[in-house]
C-alpha cells in the first residue's frame, strides 16, 4: 500500500472517532494519527473522500475553529456548517466554533 494511502487510513481512523457535537482541528487530527505537522495532509485526505462516505469529515475545522474555505467555490462549507449545527455545535458572529467548548478531547489509551 502506498505511503499516502496508509496516511489517509490513519487520518480516517482518527476522524471516525470524533463524536457527534464535537470538533477537532486539522492539526489535532494529524497529531492523533501520528503525523505531526501534517495538517494540510488531513485536508487532502478529507477532500479525497467519496460522496456518501460515513466518515464525519464535517467535524474537522481549522485552528481558529472556523470552516476552512474551499478552493472550488463548492457548497461544502455550507453543508459542513449545517451538519455541525444539526449536531448542536454553535458558531459565533465570526463563524467560528468555540474550541474550548466543542473540541474533542479523546481519552488517553
Amino acid at each position: 500500500m502506498a505511503a499516502a494511502a496508509v496516511s489517509y487510513q490513519k487520518i480516517y481512523a482518527v476522524v471516525s472517532r470524533i463524536p457527534r457535537g464535537r470538533v477537532a482541528t486539522y492539526g489535532q487530527v494529524a497529531r492523533l494519527a501520528s503525523l505531526p505537522g501534517q495538517a494540510r495532509l488531513v485536508g487532502y485526505a478529507l477532500s479525497a473522500l467519496e460522496d456518501g462516505s460515513r466518515i464525519p469529515w464535517h467535524r474537522v475545522v481549522n485552528a481558529r475553529g472556523a470552516i476552512s474555505p474551499r478552493r472550488d467555490e463548492s457548497p461544502m462549507a455550507t453543508v459542513q456548517r449545517l451538519r455541525l449545527e444539526r449536531e448542536r455545535v454553535r458558531f459565533d458572529g465570526q463563524g467560528r466554533v468555540r474550541l474550548d467548548t466543542y473540541r474533542w478531547l479523546p481519552r488517553k489509551s
